[in-house]
């Protein structure tokens, strides 16, 4: 059997401190589930320290050493927690074979630049190890809701099949009911004929608004984007105040004056509130992209003879397409997942799909709340994955980095 070529071994004094720190870590979360986390950091790194001193100094086959900590981990999980512990257990165990070898071996040093010392290098992974914990930190939350929104029974835990991995314990019982429900059917549908008109007009007016104060000769600059953006940055609570008593006065012109349908005037009153939710965004991604836009385009299609709309729709938006369409995103989320201001503003004949969740929280704990977060969480997810190769794109477009 091949042996993996080492590049540079290193002393054991640093292979061991770091790999017994990480199976503290890992120790750290075992022994909490088990009631004593204190307990799991020492027998974790201790563990992991031996099993790592061994496996280097006693073996000569790499290869066959990882599979040796591999088995032993993915035994072990399975003996003390069945099912969900041998999944649990491969997982440490595919981890640490490659973590142990890839410190002992050097490989660490291999991607990054060779005139670092050992302290740049010790930062350079703990500023990884930090996000990674960050990110796991706030992901954590989405990942419990995920699995119990196939929760078989009406509760809100994981009962004792779902965690023995058994088939009774899931079933697609709650997207059924979010597929079937009358209540849930309307909510949704109020928010997808909602959220799509407040993005277009946010688009509209948000583009509009970066582009005109992307102009070098606009009086008060600063002062006028402080305000524009101020939604974003005022409490919640205070704008779906202050919207209260502005679209009251204008819903009641609308219905008492103009004589409009009242369930009408309430759809324009939400449209309308989240609508300004989202013009932030849309001014802060254009006028992020107008950063590296060519002003001698737009004079030159003028010298041409191209009068302002043709220049604006024939040269600037393609090129700030990519910055026009993120900020629409975030505004089709930001109304899309919205309920303060609908529940100031809104009446019940415009119940969106948050404002239902919340009423499910409220008036009843209905365990369909967790396959519609699950479906928002999939929606958002593939929303913001756009986002981000729209920015790419953008970022080619204006030559920032390579095609």
């Amino acid at each position: 059997m091949a042996v993996l070529t080492p590049i540079s071994r290193k002393p054991m004094s640093l292979v061991l401190p770091v790999v017994g720190a990480a199976g503290g870590f890992l120790g750290l979360f075992v022994g909490t589930a088990n009631g004593s986390g204190l307990i799991g950091v020492v027998v974790g790194a201790v563990m992991m320290a031996a099993l790592a001193f061994a496996l280097t100094q006693f073996m000569d086959n790499e290869r066959v050493s990882r599979w040796i900590l591999f088995a032993l981990l993915t035994a072990s999980g399975f003996f003390f927690a069945g099912v969900p512990g041998l999944v649990l257990g491969a997982l440490a165990g595919w981890f640490f074979a490659w973590f142990t070898f890839w410190m002992y071996e050097g490989r660490y040093r291999a991607k990054v630049q060779p005139y670092l010392t050992s302290g740049q290098v010790l930062w350079h992974y703990a500023f990884n190890v930090i996000c990674g914990a960050i990110f796991v930190f706030l992901i954590t939350p989405i990942l419990v809701v995920l699995p119990l929104s196939f929760n078989s029974q009406d509760f809100f835990t994981f009962t004792p099949e779902m965690l023995r991995f058994e088939a009774e314990g899931y079933s697609l019982k709650h997207y059924r009911d979010f597929f079937t429900n009358n209540e849930w059917q309307r909510s949704f549908k109020n928010s997808l004929i909602i959220a799509p008109i407040a993005t277009i007009i946010s688009v509209s007016f948000g583009t509009l608004a970066a582009i005109g104060l992307s102009q070098s000769h606009v009086p008060g600059k600063q002062a006028i984007m402080a305000v524009l953006i101020s939604p974003m940055i005022v409490p919640l609570i205070i704008s779906a105040t202050g919207m209260f008593f502005f679209y009251s006065s204008i819903g009641n012109f609308l219905e008492g004056t103009l004589g409009m349908d009242k369930n009408f005037v309430g759809y324009i009153k939400v449209v309308l509130a989240h609508a300004v939710l989202g013009v932030p965004f849309v001014i802060i991604t254009v006028t992020a992209t107008l950063v590296g836009f060519d002003r001698s385009l737009t004079r030159a299609a003028a010298n041409m003879g191209a009068n302002p709309v043709t220049t604006f729709f024939r040269v600037q938006m393609p090129l700030i397409l990519p910055g026009v369409i993120s900020g629409g995103l975030f505004a089709f989320i930001t109304s899309f997942d919205e309920v303060v201001v609908v529940l100031f503003v809104g009446s019940a004949s415009q119940k969106t799909l948050p404002w239902q969740m919340f009423t499910g929280l409220r008036e009843q704990i209905s365990p369909t709340i967790l396959a519609v977060a699950t479906i928002l969480v999939v929606i958002s997810i593939a929303l913001l994955t756009t986002v981000e190769l729209l920015r790419r794109r953008s970022e080619r477009l204006r030559g920032m980095s390579p095609g």
